[in-house]
């Protein structure tokens, strides 16, 4: 099993992230984790080399932080991505947030980053991870003309069923799905309905705890895939094939 999505960078984990790796260690392959910001994305390139084969880095910088970036801020992410092409496997996460950002103007700046990156990932044919939260469909329409960008990873996926058969029809386009699935009666409702082809799995550590005093980490990962097999009436072992076939197609690791 592969956690394709997770922060153990973060501060969260700064008094036992040794221990929160060796947890994963003993149940997952690999773990990927997704840089958030200039200082992310070497904090996670780090933890690529001290775990060298376990850990995988991706570079981004999240919408939310993003539209208040400056343009050198935004200018050197670029830059890292270049220079770091051959340590990374994906570009992301990067995206637009319209859950948390309402502001007309500051959705423009998103999207304006958003299509920065993309044209980055077009260039360099790279994986692209994106967070576009309740603006699934918007995205869909954007990412259409980056014909040379070989996979689309619709992080945490929780738009519509409608717009999840777009994705599906796209081809080389993926959702992820994270331990919400083990609460979130919309996200089991999509896991029905979408094909075990175009899925992933990811903790999105920190966040998604099976409570909200928790704190979530790679390991439960696990948690997912067995709740995509308890939903899809099928044994976990195929769960853990396919999700991380996927997974290692897209990333290749």
């Amino acid at each position: 099993m592969i956690d394709t999505h997770c922060h153990i960078d973060f501060e969260d984990f700064d008094s036992d992230r040794e221990d929160v790796i060796k947890r994963a260690k003993d149940k997952l392959d690999h773990v990927i984790v997704s840089g958030y910001s200039n200082d992310s994305n070497m904090k996670v390139l780090q933890l690529s080399k001290d775990y060298e084969g376990f850990i995988y880095p991706t570079f981004g910088f999240h919408p939310v932080s993003s539209q208040n970036a400056t343009e050198d801020e935004i200018k050197i992410a670029h830059e890292n991505i270049a220079k770091y092409l051959d340590e990374i496997v994906a570009i992301g996460e990067v995206g637009m947030d319209y859950f948390y950002v309402t502001d007309k103007a500051l959705r423009e700046r998103q999207q304006e980053i958003f299509t920065g990156f993309l044209k980055l990932a077009n260039e360099y044919k790279a994986p692209i991870v994106m967070h576009v939260r309740d603006c699934e469909k918007k995205a869909v329409n954007i990412i259409a003309e980056y014909e040379d960008i070989p996979y689309f990873v619709f992080h945490c996926y929780g738009g519509s069923l409608k717009t999840a058969k777009r994705i599906m029809n796209m081809g080389n386009a993926y959702m992820s799905f994270s331990t919400m699935l083990c609460y979130s009666q919309q996200h089991q409702d999509l896991i029905k309905k979408i094909d075990l082809d175009y899925i992933l799995t990811e903790t999105d550590s920190p966040y998604l705890a099976m409570t909200k005093e928790d704190r979530n980490e790679p390991a439960n990962v696990v948690n997912a895939v067995y709740k995509i097999a308890e939903i899809k009436g099928i044994d976990v072992e195929t769960v853990d094939e396919v999700t991380t076939t996927n997974a290692r197609k897209i990333f290749k690791i």
